[in-house]
């Protein structure tokens, strides 16, 4: 992997009250200085005259009859930076952009429309993606060219080429922009499937069965490098494992988790996950840590011990939740969105992974007589070096292996890590540390809510839930509308952006969940209000399916329809399980309609690359398995329902009342002297119970 070093000036944007002009402060300074965007922000004193993504700037260029040049990425994106100081920096670089240009800079994370647009438009043109994203497109937004990172001089030379042609001969960029427009629009295209929606053990047998050519059986992941972490994947594999007692694909799972949590891509010190890993073996991570991450980790590691009762899984799930509290919650509760990668060594240089690496001269003098132990531990040798005389942190070898190896006991071994993170947590914390995007994005938070959900759901620990909980609130209180839509963004007190369908299906699911556990029908009915919205807004009757935008929002080179899973599931695929759960809570018959549909209509391409359909895989198992409806009704019921939790049962949804209710699940269920149990599949249910276990007994049998 490259790394490179590099100096970037520390942009102070302070209230100057009329005492200092801006111009005094920086040499440059454009439009981009009135954004909230942490990332937009780091290039509001570039020389480029950027402009933010809205209809002033496009209009601008339409009346100037200018070319477009938009480019997209993210705060915590270590080659975004890169380019930044390489050319958008670079005043000669800016007299050609500035000539021949309107330039729009796009924060990917809180404009994933335009994002995945221009992004469709670049893998059609040089068969990949990623970001930085550069797109120049023509003055009605219709792009024509572009790739990712470029060099200063493949920068300049690239941008004068296409200037000229513009110039020369429009007549070409025209006849292209219109080629690429319709290779945008097919994309995403989604056709009804007309034929009969059958969805049997077989075919997702066969699925996994092709999927698994794929797998590393000795690092975990597939069987490459970069590796991402893809945690809906592993959580579709950990079910259909349990589900159909693959033993093999058990162990392959249990690999996978494992070596994740010993690798460098976990934050071995200070908790939580970076985004991906550069080698095989898990050891060398993208630093960046994102929210949408952890949050999901959380939630497969949670589930991962409730089936294993692995401690390193529950450990993972309590670092993580620790280090989100500590450095990624607001005093509102809501979840910040990443940690940068590139943080200030101690020359003051921008350097990616300096706040995490160490040197052994560094780790000899804080651990002295420790060191030898800690460094077989964190293998501080050939096995866990990284470059230029640092070492990433990663296991080997689990703690069994050194209690004998080192002839200690496991209480004296769990003694020495509590006091080597303590000690090494204290050294990291007098460095600089990465640079934090203090955006609040609706679809993330609530996805980062599910983990704190599903960790209370299987640790019991009240303090998960209290947080989910306040989450939960401040998405209600401040990302929701009065009109019943939901705001995307949230930053300095303000919600802003128009909601995706992302923002939507992640909170209904997350609120169904909350739900489960608190029986607290607040959050069961939101869920459903908001999936009414979504009906009204970004449903199309044409495909069945749901687009990716509002009706409400102007309209892009296209509207795309999410489909495909990726780091995380596709909106349509949370969708439909959102509308598969809430068709039997509301006996909402147009709900289940619309999940079967989808999910058909998906069908044909699942088999060819499973990986990209986990979600939708994970869906099908609730249609080719008995699907059971857990119905608790008593005054003790939320007791039973902790109980019941306590066994992995991933095929079920839970009702349950302390009194009276007209939920279709609990209507006429009550018995005020007896809390009572009711398994049901497809609308029979079994005879109630009263003891948990029995209830266990019916959905296992």
């Amino acid at each position: 992997m490259k790394h490179i070093k590099l100096i970037i000036l520390f942009v102070l944007i302070t209230a100057c009250k009329g005492q200092i002009s801006e111009t005094m402060e920086h040499q440059y300074t454009n439009a981009l200085v009135n954004e909230t965007s942490p990332y937009l922000l780091q290039h509001a004193h570039n020389p480029v005259n950027w402009n933010p993504w809205n209809d002033e700037s496009l209009n601008k260029a339409k009346s100037e009859n200018k070319l477009i040049l938009i480019s997209v990425g993210y705060a915590a994106c270590h080659w975004c930076h890169v380019m930044e100081h390489e050319s958008f920096e670079d005043s000669l670089v800016a007299q050609v952009m500035n000539k021949n240009f309107i330039n729009i800079k796009v924060d990917r994370e809180e404009r994933p429309d335009v994002d995945q647009v221009y992004m469709n438009a670049v893998q059609l043109m040089t068969g990949r993606g990623g970001w930085p994203l550069n797109v120049i497109a023509l003055p009605d937004g219709r792009p024509v060219w572009g790739g990712t990172y470029f060099k200063k001089e493949q920068w300049i030379s690239a941008l004068e080429q296409i200037s000229k042609l513009y110039t020369d001969e429009p007549k070409k960029l025209r006849e292209y922009a219109d080629k690429l427009e319709q290779g945008i629009k097919s994309l995403d295209v989604v056709k009804v499937n007309t034929n009969e929606p059958i969805f049997e053990k077989q075919f997702i047998i066969d699925a996994v069965k092709n999927w698994s050519k794929q797998f590393d059986n000795n690092f975990g992941g597939m069987n490459r490098a970069p590796k991402f972490m893809m945690p809906n994947n592993y959580h579709f594999l950990l079910r259909f494992a349990h589900q159909y007692k693959d033993e093999q694909l058990q162990n392959y799972i249990k690999t996978t988790l494992t070596k994740m949590a010993y690798g460098g891509i976990f934050d071995q010190i200070g908790g939580g996950f970076s985004r991906y890993s550069v080698d095989e073996k898990w050891h060398v991570p993208h630093f960046e840590k994102m929210l949408y991450d952890n949050g999901q980790l959380v939630s497969l590691y949670s589930d991962a011990f409730l089936i294993t009762k692995n401690q390193l899984y529950k450990d993972v799930v309590i670092e993580t939740l620790k280090y989100i509290k500590q450095e990624m919650t607001t005093k509102e509760g809501a979840f910040y969105s990443s940690l940068d990668a590139d943080s200030n060594t101690s020359e003051g240089e921008l350097e990616e992974g300096a706040f995490y690496v160490w040197t052994k001269a560094e780790l000899k003098t804080l651990l002295q007589a420790d060191y030898e132990l800690f460094s077989d531990y964190y293998n501080v040798n050939n096995y866990g070096y990284w470059e230029h005389d640092n070492y990433i942190l990663i296991r080997k070898d689990d703690d069994v292996s050194i209690i004998e190896k080192h002839n200690l006991s496991e209480t004296s071994l769990a003694e020495k890590i509590v006091r080597w993170k303590k000690v090494l947590i204290e050294a990291r914390n007098k460095r600089d540390k990465p640079r934090l995007d203090d955006k609040t994005l609706t679809s993330w938070n609530a996805v980062m809510l599910k983990g704190y959900v599903d960790a209370y759901r299987v640790f019991g620990d009240e303090n998960y839930l209290i947080s989910a909980e306040k989450n939960a609130n401040f998405i209600v209180n401040n990302q929701l509308r009065e009109d019943g839509g939901l705001f995307h963004n949230y930053k300095n007190g303000k919600s802003s952006i128009n909601g995706y369908l992302e923002d939507y299906a992640t909170t209904i699911d997350a609120f169904l969940t909350l739900y489960e556990n608190t029986l607290n029908e607040k959050w069961l009915k939101t869920a459903r209000d908001l999936a009414n919205y979504t009906f009204d807004h970004f449903y199309d009757k044409k495909s069945k399916m749901f687009f990716f935008t509002s009706n409400d929002d102007v309209a892009l080179v296209s509207r795309s329809i999410e489909y495909r899973d990726n780091v995380i599931p596709a909106s349509n695929s949370i969708m439909a399980k959102n509308l598969f759960k809430l068709s039997h809570y509301f006996d909402n018959e147009y709900f289940s309609q619309t999940a079967t549909t989808m999910l058909n209509n998906v069908k044909p391409e699942m088999q060819d690359y499973p990986s990209g359909y986990s979600n939708w895989f994970d869906l099908m198992l609730n249609y080719s398995n008995p699907y059971y409806e857990v119905a608790v009704v008593g005054e003790n019921a939320k007791q039973k329902i902790a109980d019941l939790n306590k066994t992995y049962i991933p095929n079920k949804l839970i009702a349950g009342s302390t009194s009276e209710n007209s939920l279709p699940l609990l209507e006429n269920r009550f018995n005020p002297n007896n809390t009572l149990i009711y398994v049901c599949v497809n609308k029979a249910c079994k005879l109630p119970v009263s003891e948990v276990n029995d209830a266990i007994k019916l959905i296992e049998q």
